[in-house]
């Protein structure tokens, strides 16, 4: 028991030693702040990415955006969607398997897992295009407009992605406001 509380105990003083570090990281940062630079541009991948969403499963979107981070190396991203699943009452269980879907599929229905394949494909599409196998898993589960609406929004979390990389955005701020 005095192992799980001095664990406790550590973990909480790491958070606590968190702020100050995402501070001065982001302080540090000498990148170009995009939305400010480009306001135009900004607001129009904010208004592709909240069409994209539009009839979508929360979860789903989540997933989907957590796991092109993922595969793009976004830390900046992968926080925030990460969160934003939590926020949404999504399983801490299946956060952790969303990188190892392929291995631990029992944690997520037919059309996730479609998903995760079609956001993989697309994500990587210089890596080998986008098969025909992956394309018909995705279109035998979801209809038309619903698989545009998955392909814009896979779309739209690589180009925030790209975003955030170029940029040097710093995993755990979040400048969206409202």
């Amino acid at each position: 028991m005095t192992t799980n509380t001095a664990t406790a105990a550590t973990a909480i003083t790491a958070d606590a030693d968190l702020t100050p570090g995402i501070a001065a990281a982001e302080a540090a940062r000498t990148r170009l702040d995009f939305a400010k630079a480009a306001p135009k541009v900004f607001r129009a991948i904010v208004g592709f990415d909240a069409a994209a969403r539009e009839g979508l499963d929360p979860a789903l979107v989540e997933l989907i955006q957590i796991r092109a981070s993922h595969l793009n190396h976004c830390a900046y991203c992968l926080h925030m969607h990460t969160n934003d699943a939590r926020k949404a009452g999504e399983n801490e269980d299946r956060l952790h398997m969303v990188a190892v879907w392929r291995e631990a599929r029992h944690f997520f229905t037919p059309k996730e897992q479609a998903a995760l394949a079609l956001t993989e494909a697309v994500t990587l599409v210089a890596d080998g295009g986008v098969p025909d196998a992956v394309y018909a898993e995705a279109a035998a589960h979801f209809d038309d407009r619903e698989l545009a609406h998955v392909l814009s929004l896979i779309l739209t979390i690589n180009t925030w992605n790209r975003v955030a990389l170029a940029t040097g955005k710093v995993a755990g701020t979040d400048e969206r406001t409202g």
